[in-house]
């Protein structure tokens, strides 16, 4: 089937041309109300002060509208539920039935169905000529059902789902099946649906009672997560496959609406790579300003910064320890006597009194030691250095002590201090001896392997130290250059070191307040469009949220979890994780980082058993190495059988890269969907132009990032080469071997020591042990 046929795209279609739709009913509205205030501001001359005010009105409403129809004219569609028939036939204000349960009889004695109403979750409601609703606002009662319905609480809810777009776009659909065990139909046809939920339909429609009892029992513990209680923690671990990450992402919506007022404050989403934010935004797309979801990968939580290469195994090791907090504090400190294009000053002259004070360099250390003596960030220390040195400086002009009335001497005092400290020369120094410092320019100051290895004495080794020094050489002195996500919670750390450098606000002058008095002269929709900006900037500069959800929580280092805790202070937390596919090399010191960061808040523990992702062929595969990689850890129950094992295939003499785009361009034949293809991190760039030319279903990708990712096709290249890339390989690569929804292939390296099944001996091992 070419890929043109597939139900994905054509269910894509069905929503493209329903958005088409949508877009040309915000056209029209769109120029009603231009329209409606171009005529009312033509009006000039009105007959009465009180036409003159309804003129004024109808100007005002036409602007709020014709701003609002702008603000959310892109991208605003992003939901859609399939329903049964209700209880009642009653329609609320956005023409959509309010009823919440199925009618007597909806569903037949076979489990036959029909849909009777299909609504679009947007952003902004939108009717059409005659008033029906195409577009439902997602504050509006009727869509409820979008964010409360549970597998095991459905209501009228048959299928929901997700629609990522951009623009005019539609990109991709998602679907949840609430009721798997039911035969639907839409129309004249069956109830298509794309993703996971495709999976349960077929699940729920086996004739086996035993499939079904696993349905229900997938539905019940995932019900469970959504539904625990919104206060303290609560902790859900469960192998590959078994919808950890869309459970997490549910219990986000429905907390939501449940408490709006509550979590007002922003929930966050941390995932542990970009192309599983990609994968989760698609899943819970944003809700609004009223309830700001922020979607972030781990290294993209410091505003300014964004992870954009990777460290060596060894390097990561070194700056995700929490031994970086000491040697970031002392560096913190040490920046101040860096050369950065700038003299640091050795003495200090100023004039006062008719003559010269000099401050030497012996008297500038024992100030500077002074000052740091405290544990105040650096920057917020710049005002007490500014005393002491004034303190020193008036000490040299001798007078203290000679007037004998306090007054008199206090207000010399004042006056020696504002005299001094407004002096260019005494402002200079200020600047190039204590410069307001960036937690960029500190770490970029790290670079420097004499001066690391004397700030991090007695923490890092002198091996360690030139390692992390060497790998910060790619940053410029202001640190501008590529970041690792260990380096964004460097500078996040950095940061609180540091504090912020107090900077004086110049005031915006308006040249109409000298000729009129007034402040601002703006329009209605400037002041909008002025309020919108400064909403989106906060939500950049927000620092703390009321929600903070952990997505594959296991990988994440110590410094991370500092970084994450920063900003759930405050906040409930969901996390989710599976020790077994833990990429991090000290799981104990990223335990005392998590508690740490999570506090004294109550706990819930939730663990999902079922494997719905992979069939059981391959993960028998992947038990293998997980009794390797986790001695003892359990395999989450495989809950369907296809009959097709995974391949295990050797390069026969040719060229590693021929071998993988051969065994691609066959998985891409057999599969419509994707296929991903995984090798070691230090073989990334090398995979990617092995599959040039094969099209956008051929993803490559390395063994970091192949963490919460699904493929209809997975390719594992070597699986020596990715367990021996880190002390975590064995684990890595088991999560590498469970991406995988239909076809697995095991591809070996000469390494690998392929037998004449071409099985490589990591995945024989087991059995030698057995035996």
């Amino acid at each position: 089937m070419a890929l043109s046929d597939t139900v994905r795209d054509r269910e894509i279609a069905v929503e493209q041309e329903h958005l088409d739709r949508v877009y040309r009913r915000l056209e029209e509205k769109l120029h009603e109300a231009e329209f409606i205030l171009d005529d009312a501001a033509k009006r000039v001359q009105v007959g009465t002060p009180g036409a003159l005010a309804e003129r004024d009105a109808l100007v005002f409403r036409a602007g709020v509208h014709l701003n609002r129809l702008n603000s959310e004219f892109e991208d605003f569609l992003f939901g859609r539920v399939d329903l049964l028939e209700g209880k009642d036939g009653q329609r609320g204000a956005d023409g959509a039935f309010t009823s919440v349960e199925p009618a007597e009889g909806a569903v037949g004695e076979n489990g036959d169905a029909a849909i009777a109403e299909t609504l679009h979750i947007g952003r902004l409601g939108v009717l059409d000529a005659d008033y029906a609703p195409l577009v439902i606002d997602w504050r509006a009662p009727a869509a409820a059902p979008f964010y409360r319905a549970t597998p095991k609480e459905p209501g009228r809810v048959v299928r929901r789902r997700v629609i990522r777009s951009r623009g005019r776009k539609v990109l991709g659909v998602e679907d949840d099946l609430l009721r798997p065990e039911l035969t639907v139909t839409l129309g004249e046809d069956g109830l298509p649906v794309v993703g996971d939920g495709a999976l349960m339909a077929a699940l729920g429609r086996a004739r086996s009672h035993t499939m079904r009892d696993i349905v229900a029992s997938i539905q019940a513990e995932q019900d469970l997560v959504i539904r625990a209680p919104a206060g303290g923690v609560t902790e859900v671990t469960g192998g590959p496959g078994t919808g950890k990450t869309a459970v997490a992402l549910h219990r986000a919506a429905y907390l939501l609406y449940q408490d709006r007022r509550r979590y007002a404050g922003g929930i966050l989403v941390v995932s542990p790579t970009p192309l599983l934010v990609a994968y989760t935004e698609g899943v819970l797309p944003s809700l609004g300003e009223e309830g700001q979801v922020a979607v972030r990968a781990v290294g993209s939580l410091v505003d300014g910064a964004e992870a954009d290469t990777y460290d060596e195994p060894a390097v990561a090791r070194i700056k995700g320890s929490l031994r970086m907090v000491k040697v970031l504090r002392s560096a913190a400190r040490g920046a101040l006597e860096v050369q950065r294009g700038r003299e640091i000053p050795s003495s200090l002259k100023v004039q006062a009194f008719g003559r010269t004070l000099r401050l030497d360099a012996e008297e500038l250390t024992r100030i500077r030691q002074s000052v740091l003596s405290g544990t105040a960030p650096v920057n917020l220390l710049r005002p007490r250095a500014r005393r002491l040195l004034l303190d020193a400086l008036w000490a040299r002009t001798g007078r203290a002590g000679r007037i004998t009335d306090p007054e008199l001497a206090q207000e010399e005092r004042q006056g020696f201090d504002e005299d001094v400290s407004t002096e260019t020369a005494f402002l200079d120094f200020l600047e190039a001896w204590w410069p307001p410092l960036t937690p960029r320019q500190v770490l970029a100051s790290m670079s420097d392997e004499r001066r690391l290895g004397r700030w991090s004495r007695r923490v890092l080794n002198g091996h360690e130290a030139r390692r992390v020094a060497r790998s910060l050489r790619r940053l410029d002195a202001e640190g501008r250059g590529a970041l690792s996500a260990h380096d964004v919670a460097l500078l996040d750390e950095l940061h609180q070191a540091l504090g912020l450098a107090p900077r004086p606000k110049a005031r915006e002058v308006n040249p109409l307040d000298h000729l009129t008095g007034l402040d601002e002269v703006t329009t209605f929709a400037d002041r909008n469009a002025r309020r919108r900006a400064d909403y989106q900037d906060r939500e950049r500069e927000r620092s703390e949220y009321a929600h903070v959800i952990v997505d594959e929580a296991q990988d994440l280092t110590p410094m991370q979890w500092r970084m994450i805790g920063r900003r759930g202070a405050h906040a409930t937390w969901t996390i989710v994780g599976d020790p077994a596919q833990s990429s991090w090399t000290d799981p104990q010191e990223a335990g005392r980082a998590r508690d740490e960061a999570l506090g004294s808040r109550p706990r819930r523990r939730f663990t999902l058993t079922t494997n719905y992702r992979n069939p059981a062929e391959i993960a028998e595969v992947a038990s293998r190495v997980l009794a390797l990689a986790a001695p003892g850890t359990p395999s989450p129950a495989a809950v369907r059988s296809t009959g097709v094992h995974p391949r295990f295939a050797a390069g026969d003499g040719r060229p590693l890269g021929r071998a993988v785009r051969a065994e691609t361009e066959r998985l891409l034949e057999e599969v419509d969907g994707t296929v991903g293809v995984v090798v070691a991190m230090e073989r990334r760039a090398e995979a990617g132009r092995w599959l040039e030319g094969l099209g956008e279903r051929a993803v490559a990708l390395g063994s970091l990032e192949a963490k919460g990712l699904e493929y209809d096709a997975t390719v594992v290249v070597s699986p020596d080469e990715i367990g021996a890339e880190s002390p975590a390989g064995l684990r890595v690569l088991y999560v590498a071997l469970t991406r995988a929804t239909q076809r697995l292939t095991v591809l070996s390296a000469p390494r690998d020591e392929p037998d004449a099944d071409a099985v490589p001996a990591l995945l024989r091992r087991r059995s030698r042990q057995e035996g």
